[in-house]
């Protein structure tokens, strides 16, 4: 099966890692470190929910696309991957999600 998409932007964003941030948006966020990489991941969830409130499905799918590009860098950061939460989808599959929440350590 051919490499879906957004595996193959999580490749691209670790080979990003190493290189020059004056060159590379994706090496900058690495260089700015992971809080910076985070309060990027955080205004981005915002303005995902403000253009879904807005029901502006172009703003939100522009949101959504960056907020996912954030995300991946933030995993790739933490040293995680697509696959680590993939993972953790499929341990949740066919459970409730009440009974999800409630499993979780307070």
């Amino acid at each position: 099966m051919a490499e879906d998409f957004l595996t193959s932007l999580e490749t691209v964003i670790r080979d990003r890692r190493g290189a020059d941030p004056s060159t590379s948006y994706t090496a900058s966020l690495f260089a700015k470190g992971r809080a910076k990489i985070a309060q990027k991941v955080g205004e981005e969830a915002v303005e995902t929910v403000i253009a879904a409130v807005r029901d502006d499905r172009a703003e939100l799918v522009g949101e959504a696309t960056d907020l996912m590009f954030h995300l991946l860098v933030l995993l790739a950061d933490a040293g995680l991957s697509l696959d680590d939460v993939r993972a953790e989808m499929k341990r949740r599959e066919g459970m409730s999600g009440i009974d999800e929440k409630a499993s979780r350590k307070s």
